[in-house]
């Protein structure tokens, strides 16, 4: 089978990672078409993998010489490119977030139930991390009897000044939600945001760190501390406590070193492609993989939603210091076992009924 021809749309950190694996990493896979709000950076990179340039975002997902597209681009302009790849039949990789607010998130997957198949992945690449698929293994196959808790580190050396307590749920958060639902396998509930004392790096009224309490469907209890401006490394943990036991996954994986001396340490992880460039090498293939047979390997429309309400809950909460249910507008998805979702003949109408719609579990 020929590769499968990309468009890449957003060439920013993210992105150009992206174009990168998928030449260089990735089989079966061609950047064909590079967009970026900058056309100079679009040009660059698309010079050094032999694609083409073009300069608007809709033109480029409509390119006929391109069979799939990957979007890197702001979350702002996410819900006009998902929705055009729709339009066109073709599977697309977004990278979280599946859409900046609730209801363009649900329409997505509204839209993606009636077309009858699945071309929406979100880039939750922690599915895809070999110590999140053992745990969740682990879980599934009752190692550690009925998950009680769980307990979650997330921690960058530094970050922007735009990363407000706001745009902090937004963009970290969100990893550690997807993460959990994957985990014990249910939708979240309500969140809870604690504020303490802020480290006094952080811009004027931005609350870093924060803990932030997850309550799930069955009422498992989850915590979340996001501090992302630590100045000592990229850390991500988490812990999962049951009856039987427990399961703790992000230890530093490098070198561990204990001398005679009395000596020991190691070297701490600095950055997220140092911690998850594997994850997202194995997200990309099967993804490329998937994609060639019309369809998508993973996180789908449904968790992309569901994060989105999560989120939006959980900046309810800073904003009001109080629990804040996650409303799903009374719909859940009916759980399904194939790796490929099918859907049923007869469609619910808009805001009635769950969408037919989950996805995969990687």
């Amino acid at each position: 089978m020929s590769d499968l021809r990309i468009a890449v749309l957003g060439v920013g950190m993210m992105g150009a990672f992206h174009v990168d694996a998928l030449t260089r990493r990735v089989r079966g896979a061609e950047v064909s078409v590079i967009n970026d709000s900058f056309p100079e950076k679009a040009q660059q990179v698309a010079a050094q993998v032999g694609a083409r340039a073009v300069g608007d975002p809709i033109e480029a997902i409509n390119d006929p010489d391109i069979d799939a597209v990957l979007l890197a681009t702001p979350g702002a302009a996410h819900a006009q490119q998902v929705n055009a790849c729709l339009d066109r039949g073709v599977p697309v990789l977004c990278e979280k977030p599946l859409t900046t607010d609730v209801s363009s998130a649900y329409a997505i997957v509204q839209k993606e139930a009636a077309l009858g198949r699945r071309l929406v992945q979100v880039g939750f690449m922690r599915r895809f991390d070999p110590e999140y698929v053992a745990l969740k293994d682990l879980i599934g196959a009752g190692g550690l009897g009925n998950p009680l808790m769980v307990h979650c580190i997330h921690r960058n050396a530094a970050v922007a000044d735009h990363f407000t307590s706001e745009f902090m749920m937004r963009d970290s958060v969100v990893h550690e939600v997807d993460a959990v639902r994957f985990l014990l396998d249910e939708e979240i509930t309500s969140v809870q945001v604690i504020k303490g004392a802020a480290t006094r790096i952080a811009p004027e009224g931005t609350n870093d760190p924060m803990l932030v309490i997850f309550q799930t469907e069955s009422g498992r209890l989850v915590t979340d501390e996001i501090y992302v401006r630590t100045q000592v490394a990229y850390e991500v943990r988490t812990e999962v406590v049951g009856e039987k036991g427990s399961a703790f996954i992000g230890l530093d994986q490098n070198l561990q070193l204990k001398t005679t001396e009395g000596r020991w340490g190691g070297q701490l992880t600095r950055s997220f492609v140092e911690r998850f460039g594997a994850a997202y090498q194995t997200e990309l293939q099967r993804w490329v993989d998937a994609a060639k047979a019309g369809t998508v390997d993973g996180p789908g429309a449904w968790d992309g939603f569901a994060a989105v309400a999560v989120c939006e809950a959980g900046v309810q909460a800073i904003r009001t210091d109080e629990k804040v249910p996650v409303r799903l507008d009374g719909m859940k998805p009916r759980p399904q076992h194939s790796r490929h979702v099918s859907f049923d003949a007869d469609q619910p109408e808009p805001g009635i009924t769950a969408p037919d719609l989950i996805g995969d579990r990687p």
